[in-house]
């Protein structure tokens, strides 16, 4: 029996401007497919993630309803996605197949929720809102046994104040200040060579920006060699910057080539990170095969 075509859409995530932000193409599955296609989707697709929803599951409590979510680079499955799952839920706010504003979603790292938040400066109209995540904190050591001397030279010499790591398996990479994280050039050969999943570099945001810090994420490992607004990394970044500056509520700066703007919130009694943002629809279709 053939297949049912799977209806998709691409997603700017974490951005108000179509081309901005990071893209994820969203498919929405009536049937079962296996690993093998989903894989095989997300490298066709071959941007920074593919996502797929299910149809709703359950209802976890009277009034929100639960869809399974997966994310896939282009090349292998992983266990969490901030810009994808921001993206899938505006799929399913802008599309109309919800009711409520809040929708969980069960996937590999547990119940994510996201919740529509109206502007309150003057909306535009109905439509004008932000998406929060709520995700589990990513915990940082205070201390990496990195080596200092190879992780600068594999950005270009970019002078490195600190190193961490993290419970997710990356490096949090300290530059003196958000011009270095602009301007670093890394060398993604030597990166893939690295233990560990990957590279985010942060650093102060200059003053009056109307930013706390500034951040880039490189995973070459997993098929995308900077990921262009990474939000799950802020999971690591809330409690990483929190320490640094004694806040709990920050606005971040992806400055990727792209760009993207995350605004952050640190709930350190329940361990858990809320992340904002917006997204712009830029292209729908449908698979075939």
């Amino acid at each position: 029996m053939a297949m049912k075509p799977v209806k998709y859409c691409v997603v700017d995530a974490f951005t108000d401007a179509a081309f901005k932000g990071n893209p994820a193409a969203v498919c929405l599955l009536e049937e079962d497919r296996d690993d093998e296609w989903l894989q095989s989707v997300a490298t066709e697709f071959n941007i920074s993630e593919t996502c797929y929803l299910t149809q709703p599951l359950t209802l976890s409590n009277e009034a929100n309803p639960t869809f399974g979510l997966r994310w896939f680079t282009p090349v292998t499955e992983v266990d969490l996605c901030g810009h994808a799952t921001l993206a899938a839920a505006h799929f399913l706010f802008a599309y109309g197949l919800v009711k409520t504003d809040t929708i969980e979603f069960s996937t590999k790292s547990g119940i994510l929720t996201a919740k529509r938040v109206p502007e309150t400066k003057a909306p535009k109209s109905q439509d004008d809102y932000s998406i929060e995540l709520d995700f589990p904190v990513v915990q940082v050591a205070e201390t990496s046994s990195a080596d200092v001397a190879a992780i600068s030279e594999s950005l270009n010499g970019a002078s490195v104040v600190e190193i961490s790591d993290t419970s997710h398996g990356y490096y949090v990479i300290l530059l003196p200040s958000g011009e270095a994280v602009v301007e670093c050039q890394p060398q993604f050969a030597q990166i893939m060579n690295f233990p560990g999943k990957g590279i985010v570099i942060t650093g102060p945001a200059p003053r009056d920006s109307g930013f706390d810090f500034h951040s880039r994420y490189f995973w070459p490992k997993f098929g995308i060699n900077e990921d262009p607004v990474c939000g799950s990394a802020h999971c690591a970044l809330a409690p990483y910057w929190h320490k640094k500056l004694g806040k709990c509520d920050f606005v971040a700066l992806a400055a990727s080539t792209r760009g993207g703007v995350v605004n952050v919130h640190l709930d350190e009694e329940n361990q858990r990170v809320f992340l904002r943002g917006k997204a712009v629809v830029v292209m729908e279709g449908t698979l075939l095969v």
